[in-house]
């Protein structure tokens, strides 16, 4: 159950950054920065994610395993479908060195760890990138591993205050230190984590997704004090009404 009702804007923005990340594809020079529509999903998603886990916390009713049980339930189908026709149709027409790149990007996405792959052997703005059918499921991997660990960090530390509010500035706090990691200087991801292509990493793409998130825990401690001012209103009227 979510917290957060159907939301027309929403949509809005997913159909941009849809159509952004589409036409940047087809031909970078119509829209530059195109590619900026992953951006925009990652705080939707971090956004529409924390709305539902905070709800079920709240009511006491969230669970590991049926948060992830749902989540298998709504990726993999889909997910396993489309690889195995990629796969089929890259096995025609692919060179060996190529399919056999691909073969590993399938491999360990369905582990969600493409993103590490591609971040050692493949830029995401080369030219050989465009060759990569299944270059975009890097941010799904990112996006799963958030899902993974997030939940975990809400649920412990609710547990440890009882309070949303404490939930956002653990959020916050979480979100500068990673913030923090963009200012780490490329030669160390590169020398050190192997990792020469930081477009994809995870440390500095759950910012994104914790910005969504702290949206969502202030439109519940929004939500919650107006609930509360209502009530107050409502409960003054009573009392008035009572002394007449």
């Amino acid at each position: 159950m979510s917290s957060i009702k159907y939301r027309p804007e929403i949509d809005g923005l997913r159909a941009i950054a849809v159509i952004s990340v589409i036409i940047y594809h087809l031909n970078e020079n119509w829209l530059s920065g195109g590619f900026l529509g992953v951006d925009i999903f990652f705080v939707i998603s971090g956004f529409l994610i924390t709305g539902i886990i905070i709800t079920e916390i709240q009511q006491n009713s969230f669970s590991f395993k049926q948060f992830y049980t749902r989540r298998i339930k709504r990726i993999y189908p889909a997910f396993i479908t489309v690889m195995a026709l990629v796969s089929l149709i890259a096995s025609a027409i692919f060179i060996y060195k190529d399919f056999d790149q691909l073969r590993k990007t399938i491999e360990l996405a369905t582990a969600f760890l493409s993103n590490f792959y591609l971040g050692l052997t493949q830029g995401y703005f080369d030219l050989s990138a465009n060759e990569n059918p299944v270059l975009h499921i890097w941010s799904l991997a990112v996006e799963e591993q958030y899902y993974l660990i997030f939940p975990l960090i809400l649920i412990l530390a609710y547990k440890k205050f009882r309070e949303i509010k404490a939930l956002f500035i653990i959020t916050l706090i979480l979100f500068f230190i990673l913030l923090a990691t963009s200012f780490i200087p490329a030669n160390f991801y590169k020398e050190v984590l192997h990792q020469p292509n930081i477009y994809y990493l995870s440390n500095l793409r759950f910012p994104e997704l914790l910005v969504g998130s702290l949206l969502a825990i202030y439109h519940n401690l929004s939500a919650s004090k107006q609930a509360s001012k209502q009530a107050s209103k409502q409960a003054s009227k009573q009392a008035m009404l009572l002394q007449y």
